[in-house]
């Protein structure tokens, strides 16, 4: 088994298990069937639309600027899923797999959308399914796009296997990573803990932290409990009571999660 050791913000290491390269491979091959057969039902829509009408220049660029508009969905298929789903699309999420940043926590949206921005694999397999004979006659053009395109590909598959942090190119501008996620996907994934109208905060000084510190948080409580691993815990829980200059007798598991909560009903209201 790959680990990934990530140094956090308060001076503590965590472990992350890398995701192994046949199940991205996996997840990747199920994103892009859904994508193959969105495309596929588009095309049929778009041909049963248009077969009865003139063939004509004006019909063309009709057909492609809707082609184009139907295929947005296509295009930004994992830049809105990750958002979403935090960190997964519905083939991350069936292979277990999620997107992190570099320091274990959740990514921003200038990261989501790095790591999209630079999606290569996915784009090569839009760039065959869409070839149409008429693509195909461009010759030289056209093989030159796709081997392009699979270059690109390859040099994924050489960095994932290779890199210290399995990055791909996306990952590596964005700094984020892929990781094993086997835990069911829920609320608790996120910073985000449920808090009732009567919630009366303890710690107002958790809003010295930024948003940063508090994902390095719940990363560090998430693997402190699945470890059962209380000297992680209380590793944390010394390190932001000096920096937040708190004096408490919680146990370190309650002293985070407290903060946790206070964090969210803080910046909610």
């Amino acid at each position: 088994m790959s680990t990934i050791r990530v140094a956090t913000n308060f001076n503590i290491d965590l472990e992350f298990e890398a995701a192994p390269f046949h199940r991205r491979l996996a997840a990747w091959l199920l994103d892009v069937i859904i994508s193959i057969f969105y495309c596929f039902i588009v095309f049929k829509i778009v041909n049963l639309l248009f077969h009865s009408r003139s063939s004509g220049a004006s019909d063309f660029e009709g057909i492609s600027a809707l082609y184009m508009f139907l295929l947005i969905p296509v295009i930004t298929y994992h830049l809105f899923c990750e958002m979403l789903l935090n960190g997964q699309s519905v083939g991350k999420r069936i292979m277990a797999l999620k997107v992190v940043n570099e320091d274990g926590g959740r990514p921003s949206i200038s990261q989501y959308i790095i790591r999209w921005l630079i999606r290569t694999s996915d784009y090569m397999i839009l760039l065959i399914v869409l070839s149409s004979p008429g693509a195909i006659q461009l010759g030289s053009q056209f093989f030159m796009q796709v081997s392009a395109a699979f270059g690109l590909l390859l040099a994924d598959i050489i960095l994932v296997n290779s890199s210290i942090k399995h990055q791909r190119l996306g990952d590596m501008l964005a700094h984020t990573m892929l990781i094993k996620n086997v835990q069911k996907a829920n609320i608790r994934d996120t910073i985000f803990l449920e808090t009732e109208q009567s919630y009366i905060p303890v710690f107002p000084q958790v809003m010295n932290l930024s948003d940063n510190d508090i994902n390095t948080l719940k990363g560090i409580l998430d693997a402190a409990i699945k470890h059962s691993d209380f000297k992680l815990a209380h590793r944390a829980y010394e390190k932001i009571k000096n920096h937040l200059k708190i004096t408490t007798s919680m146990s370190p598991f309650d002293f985070l999660e407290t903060l946790l909560k206070d964090y969210n009903y803080l910046s909610a209201n």
